[in-house]
């Protein structure tokens, strides 16, 4: 079995006081920017290979912090994948995967014991984010023990910090291509829930949800927003998620967790965090595809059916507008 390699000289800290990382990145330089980056930030790189070394390891990383980039992963890799989840429950440890959108059914159908940082198509600077943010969380042990303002004070303040540095990216590369004072409304990218349910379509009736045109009607305006003012000003992704699995609940649908990222309208990695954010609190739940067991679907909970049509059951008597 091939196993990590050695850290780098360069990667080495203060080895009394430094978090310790293991960084499996097939690309070279993207591995060498994030050692350098993670030992700037205050931690002690102890592990560093391909995400094939992290395969073909006996064990699970016994690193505190353990990040892997893995955007077309392997069975072997997958498999590595579930045990360092398991590890990651059970020793404590925090989870950092990065991946691509089309892996991404499989890698989040891995990871379903821990509670990983989950980031799909990053660049350095996401990267460097998911580390300061395991660097804050390893001092004040697991996010679940966190109070529930705390942990939504820190979600929002990650995503804020991820915005500017994706800002400040794109007036990068539209400086590179002439673009900088360029305005263009952004195209819109919503799709709804796109596959009939086959098992559990017994429902309440207590629950009265709207219309589920309705409800698609009202995810249509709020993305017209996008397209006349910017889509950076109104990103609310915790609501239209919630919109869209209400519209694919009375559907009959299932939403799969990619769709459930592209109905957010934010970036998918965003959107993760507000899907474990929104699972945490229970809000939605995660069901395993019969059909597919390579995939998870997302659903809301019963909790927040009966928030939702007691919602929409409200703003009824008062004109029914929504937004």
């Amino acid at each position: 079995m091939s196993a990590p390699e050695p850290p780098s000289s360069a990667y080495q800290t203060d080895p009394a006081s430094a978090v310790s990382l293991a960084v499996f990145i097939g690309r070279p330089h993207l591995r060498d920017q994030v050692c350098e980056d993670a030992v700037l930030a205050g931690y002690r790189v102890t592990e560093v290979g391909t995400p094939d070394s992290f395969a073909g390891q006996d064990r699970p990383s016994a690193a505190a912090v353990v990040l892997i980039d893995v955007p077309a992963p392997s069975t072997a890799v997958l498999a590595a994948l579930a045990r360092q989840d398991m590890a990651a429950r059970e020793r404590g440890c925090q989870l950092i995967v990065a991946t691509s959108l089309d892996a991404l059914e499989a890698v989040f159908d891995c990871l379903d014991q821990s509670q990983p940082q989950l980031l799909v198509d990053p660049g350095p600077a996401d990267l460097a984010l998911a580390l300061g943010r395991a660097l804050a969380l390893s001092g004040r042990d697991r996010l679940r023990d966190l109070a529930t303002g705390d942990r939504q004070l820190l979600l929002r303040l990650v995503e804020q910090v991820s915005l500017i540095a994706a800002r400040l990216e794109r007036l990068e590369q539209d400086r590179e291509h002439g673009r900088a004072d360029r305005f263009e409304a952004p195209a819109l990218a919503f799709r709804g829930a796109d596959e009939p349910l086959v098992l559990g379509t017994a429902r309440s009736r207590r629950e009265r949800l709207p219309d589920p045109r309705q409800v698609r009607r009202i995810l249509r305006q709020r993305q017209q927003r996008a397209a006349f003012l910017g889509a950076d000003l109104f990103a609310d992704p915790a609501w239209d998620m919630l919109l869209d699995l209400t519209a694919a609940r009375g559907e009959g649908k299932r939403v799969s967790v990619t769709s459930l990222c592209i109905a957010a309208g934010v970036p998918a990695t965003t959107a993760l965090r507000w899907i474990a954010q929104m699972t945490e609190v229970g809000l939605f739940v995660r069901i395993q595809d019969q059909t597919d067991r390579r995939r998870a679907i997302i659903d809301l909970s019963d909790k927040a059916a009966a928030g939702m049509a007691a919602y929409f059951a409200a703003i009824a008597t008062e004109g029914g507008l929504v937004v």
